[in-house]
């Protein structure tokens, strides 16, 4: 570009602009008109200059074109989930999570065939085994592999209301596990299930407390660990942009405490929050825009989520379209060719600071409450979620938060009795529990009910 051209042209500041708009409103109150809140407490402008950037921030740089396609497994049957991952492999998947069921899990008959070099893999756990992952250690030593083991003891408590054990025993186990890893056979072991808080209803500045909160338990514990965030991404195009940026920002505030110099590894998911049951084919629609925040926000790896995945069970079909919208993103839309696309955007980095500084501000009334696990348990948490998730609520219920098809624009003709083959309602936590679970749902809920209730 020929900077000369731009000589010609006098810069024009902030004020000038504000006048500007002022006159063209012909007297309306220029806050009051084009100035939108946000539950975050943000103020969101008609115009960003570079006026309104923090001179002194950066938000730590990370590759947009360097992520993953990813796809989830679950290996209930390792020999029917390999299958499923060599033939997903061959149709586009990058990297591959497996969800282990049981520690009878056979992982040599698992993983036959995959090339490790090439496919970075994933597991969730649904146990806590320190044998187990010694199995895996020994599995992969000495093997040019790329793994990630998403173990969150803090997160199951907060799902469920449990530990797997007890606090000590579970820290122990952790403590064992973390010792196994010291000449990184494993890229990381632990993550954050930020995602949880996300689905529940917390806002971006919650979310984002929360996981540092979250990730701060295991500092205190293990200052050297490499950590893994696991991120729903919600519809708000440019604010999620800004969460992925913001979360970034605040591991690199945090971690110089401890003399940790990891980056943190993000892997993004569609938000359940705003999805739907009938008109389900406009969930592709906000899955394909979620995972682009998330991958402008600077994912590591994507995993979509099918449209249909909150009333059907696992199908070939949904998991294809999933996959062939990150494959459109990638190979057609060019998403894997522009390193930090976003970067320069006055609007984009302003809401990244506001976010990372109003995020870092309840970090730090966390903290001086004793810390994460310390509000979890007297249930501070839970109730701050709920208020933010019933604040949405009523937006949702208003028709201020608008989901097409859904609380506007229905169509009356859909019918959904006879397709539903999972149960697609928030499901109510059975037994007895230490501390009280944050409880996913999603806005359309009870909206949906009372259709289904009118059904011919």
């Amino acid at each position: 570009m020929n900077k000369k051209l731009f000589n010609e042209f006098s810069e024009v500041t902030s004020k000038e602009w504000k006048q500007k708009i002022q006159f063209d409103l012909k007297g309306a109150d220029y806050n009051e008109t084009l100035i939108w809140h946000t539950p975050e407490g943000i103020n969101v402008k008609p115009f960003y200059h570079s006026e309104d950037l923090n001179q002194t921030s950066t938000t730590p740089g990370k590759a947009t074109s360097r992520w993953n396609i990813g796809q989830r497994i679950y290996a209930g049957n390792e020999l029917l989930a390999n299958r499923k991952a060599i033939d997903v492999l061959n149709r586009g998947a990058e990297s591959l999570m497996f969800c282990i069921p049981s520690d009878n899990t056979d992982i040599n008959t698992l993983l036959q065939d995959i090339d490790f070099s090439s496919v970075p893999l994933y597991f969730e756990f649904e146990f806590l085994s320190v044998n187990y992952i010694k199995k895996l250690k020994d599995f992969f030593a000495g093997k040019n592999a790329r793994i990630y083991l998403n173990i969150d003891i803090i997160g199951t408590l907060a799902r469920t209301g449990n530990w797997y054990q007890n606090l000590s025993e579970d820290f122990n186990s952790l403590g064992e596990i973390s010792s196994l890893n010291q000449k990184r056979v494993f890229e990381s072991t632990l993550s954050i299930d930020l995602s949880l808080y996300q689905n529940a209803g917390a806002n971006i500045v919650q979310q984002l407390a929360y996981s540092i909160a979250h990730a701060c338990e295991y500092l205190n514990r293990f200052p050297d660990i490499h950590l893994t965030f696991n991120v729903s991404v919600g519809s708000n195009y440019f604010f999620e942009i800004a969460k992925l940026k913001a979360l970034r920002v605040l591991w690199s505030s945090l971690v110089p405490e401890f003399n940790n110099q990891s980056a943190p590894h993000i892997i993004a998911t569609p938000s359940k929050r705003n999805k739907t049951l009938y008109d389900y084919n406009v969930n592709m629609l906000r899955t394909t825009t979620e995972c682009m925040s998330a991958i402008l926000g600077g994912a590591d790896a994507v995993f979509n989520s099918p449209y249909d995945s909150i009333y059907h069970k696992d199908n070939e079909f949904a998991d294809r379209i999933a996959r062939n919208q990150l494959l459109i993103l990638k190979s057609e839309s060019y998403f894997d060719k522009t390193g930090n696309p976003t970067d320069g955007s006055f609007y984009i980095e302003s809401i990244t600071d506001q976010l990372a500084e109003k995020g870092l501000e309840l970090f730090k009334k966390i903290e001086e409450a004793g810390g994460f696990l310390k509000q979890l348990k007297n249930h501070t948490i839970q109730k701050k979620i709920k208020e933010a998730a019933e604040n949405e609520q009523n937006l949702f219920n208003d028709k201020e938060e608008v989901l097409i098809g859904t609380n506007k624009y229905q169509n009356p003709d859909d019918r959904m009795k006879n397709e539903i083959e999972l149960y697609p309602f928030m499901k109510k936590q059975s037994g007895k529990t230490l501390i009280e679970p944050i409880i996913e749902k999603r806005l359309a809920e009870s909206l949906e009910q009372e259709r289904l209730k009118t059904e011919n």
